[in-house]
């Protein structure tokens, strides 16, 4: 039996991100855009007509042409709508406060997702809901924002160990750069963003510091590791001359052996 896509309404007011749901979305079968508005009370306009199964909210709409900069209001009038099923909700913001979570959660937010998280992007929203929507009735929406958290630190977890056993320590300050850009490849593989652009925007810093910092890195684990341990734990093949590999040869080595792992 063929599953429909999952119907989608989107709640945000910067362009950017509007541009990358809508780009994602044209390359998935998956998913259907039913509706997309920079307003909290189009928003609700658009749940009354499309009755989507999924709802992307902004939590700051400080752009919003016709609703409120704040759109916590939008979850408590949904309920006001007594609809015959529930949407799953998945809220995006900048804000990183407890406080302002637990209120999200009982207003009906099933997942909340960091915007400044460096996994963060469309794609990755867009897979949470794919998640939410095969997960059985029976499990809680606490048990599957811990099952998905699990997942993503076992990554974080599985990184951080891989560049430990050849000397990328954490005195490094490449170390987290590489880190965010194995992270960002695996969650996303059909991104059409380079990575090392990805980790300028995320660290307000150039490209060139970014590569720099990355391929400081490398050339220290090469510099005080052991050969036994490189050519135990980093088997692809290394430029002759260089003797070391570059930034995008050792990322997407790591990407590749990580995926294989988990």
């Amino acid at each position: 039996m063929e599953v429909k896509p999952m119907k989608i309404l989107i709640i945000e007011d910067d362009i950017n991100d509007c541009n990358n749901f809508i780009t994602c979305i044209k390359n998935r079968k998956d998913i259907e855009l039913v509706g997309l508005t920079d307003s909290d009370i189009e928003g609700l306009q658009y749940v009354k007509l499309k009755h989507p199964e999924g709802i992307v909210l902004d939590l700051e709409l400080n752009n919003s042409t016709t609703g409120n900069a704040d759109s916590l209001g939008f979850l408590s009038n949904l309920k006001k709508l007594n609809l015959r099923y529930d949407p799953i909700i998945i809220v995006t913001t900048h804000v990183n406060s407890k406080r302002t979570y637990d209120i999200l959660h009982r207003e009906g937010a099933d997942l909340i997702l960091y915007k400044d998280h460096p996994g963060y992007s469309a794609e990755n929203v867009l897979n949470k809901f794919m998640s939410l929507r095969s997960v059985e009735p029976k499990k809680t929406m606490e048990t599957i924002k811990q099952e998905l958290e699990e997942s993503e630190n076992r990554i974080s977890e599985c990184i951080y160990h891989e560049l430990d056993l050849i000397g990328v320590t954490a005195k490094l300050k490449g170390r987290k750069y590489i880190h965010d850009a194995i992270f960002y490849l695996i969650e996303n593989p059909n991104s059409d963003i380079n990575v090392i652009q990805y980790l300028t925007k995320i660290y307000k810093k150039s490209g060139n510091t970014i590569t720099n910092g990355i391929q400081n890195a490398i050339i220290h684990a090469w510099r005080v590791s052991s050969i036994e341990d490189l050519t135990t734990y980093y088997t692809a093949r290394v430029n002759y001359e260089t003797g070391i590999p570059t930034p995008m040869e050792f990322i997407y080595y790591y990407v590749d052996k990580i995926k294989k792992m988990i």
